[in-house]
């Protein structure tokens, strides 16, 4: 009989362990919360680590032994606030239990991605802790992190966190961030990024000028607000050491003006812009190009002399060509965006964030956008 493949084995204990975890603390009284959720940190990274080691001999170590060339950045986060040369990265839907999705995409396209995207709401929930296992396992794949980090109010425990309007719990929401209402919540997470001590970019409260689609934008928040609450949330995880974090400032480029709520150089590291071609799907939308979407809010932001991020990007297929509008995105910006220094890709099958149905951005089966995208990496190379 054949012996367990030591894989099988990895995750086997990873989901004894994991599930023993949550079972205690789902069922522990407020008092034990506390503790049992720094075991969930120690044991996150842990489950992390053993498994790496476990795997060493697959292709997890090929991929971190070609990022090796991006350990200089990622350990030298000085670098990463000046970088001279341009990283790629990519979000997919699926890989809440296996970045397997994202190294299938990497394959396809002959490349590897030095940032991997995650995103996470605040809360009190244990999906809503800080993150250790996904951060542990991306920088041990040979990647950096970038974790948008949503601050939802709803989740929020209402015998810790007491709301001034139950209808509405996020309403004034940033002012009572910047008050210190949340500082329990907000010095946790920095404790546990600073344990970790892995290199990560934070994208905190993005699009916080669109006052439509985020509870934290104008309709509930003065532009003042999202600037003290900025600050505040910086000031505290640098208190507690964690500067292993890097700060993305990313406005949504359709709502200025964007000056209002910059919080100032010495708060922020990296800007960030989202760049999503919807083509005709909806009324509100067209087949607006790259430039059109981008030149504005490039222009708006380049005085702050930051490295700006194309956080989520992507094209549908809906009113033109997505194949030539990518490629020509990409080959344009050496020459004509010398700030954007990182382009992430938006690879989700599922975005219901926007319209009513849900939306598909991912393009690994597509042949012609892929044979684009390969030609565009091409095209840096000689740039």
């Amino acid at each position: 009989m054949k012996k367990p493949a030591p894989r099988i084995i990895a995750v086997l204990i990873a989901l004894a362990i994991g599930s023993l975890f949550f079972f205690l603390l789902t069922f522990a009284g407020d008092k034990g919360r506390g503790p049992l959720e720094d075991l969930a940190v120690s044991l996150q990274t842990g489950i992390a680590r053993f498994e790496r080691n476990v795997l060493g001999k697959n292709g997890n170590r090929t991929r971190s032994a070609q990022l090796k060339w991006f350990d200089r950045y990622r350990k030298d986060l000085d670098l990463m606030r000046r970088p001279d040369t341009i990283f790629l990265g990519a979000f997919d839907n699926h890989t809440a239990d296996t970045y397997e999705p994202i190294v299938a995409l990497e394959d396809t396209l002959g490349i590897n991605f030095p940032i991997i995207s995650f995103y996470t709401a605040w809360g009190s929930h244990k999906e809503q802790l800080f993150p250790a296992l996904r951060a542990q396992t991306i920088y041990d794949l040979g990647s950096m992190p970038l974790l948008t980090w949503e601050p939802w109010l709803d989740d929020f425990d209402p015998s810790i966190f007491p709301v001034k309007n139950p209808e509405n719990k996020n309403e004034g929401g940033l002012k009572a961030i910047a008050e210190g209402e949340y500082d329990s919540y907000i010095e946790k997470w920095a404790t546990d990024a600073q344990k970790l001590k892995v290199s990560l970019l934070l994208r905190m409260g993005h699009e916080m000028n669109d006052p439509y689609r985020y509870p934290w934008g104008p309709q509930n928040n003065s532009a003042e607000d999202f600037v003290a609450a900025w600050r505040h949330v910086v000031d505290l995880f640098r208190e507690k050491g964690a500067d292993n974090v890097l700060w993305v400032w990313s406005p949504h480029p359709a709502y200025p003006p964007y000056d209002i709520y910059y919080p100032g150089d010495d708060y922020v590291d990296w800007i960030g812009i989202s760049v999503l071609n919807y083509g005709t799907v909806a009324t509100w939308s067209q087949w607006w190009s790259f430039d059109e979407v981008v030149r504005k809010f490039y222009t708006a932001v380049e005085p702050y002399q930051k490295p700006l991020m194309i956080t989520e990007f992507g094209s549908l297929a809906v009113g033109g060509d997505r194949s030539e509008w990518l490629s020509e995105a990409l080959r344009s910006i050496p020459a004509d965006y010398p700030m954007i220094r990182s382009v992430v890709f938006f690879h989700t099958s599922d975005d219901a964030t926007t319209t009513y149905k849900s939306l598909d951005w991912s393009f690994r089966t597509d042949e012609k956008v892929v044979e684009a995208l390969k030609a565009s990496f091409e095209s840096w190379k000689n740039d």
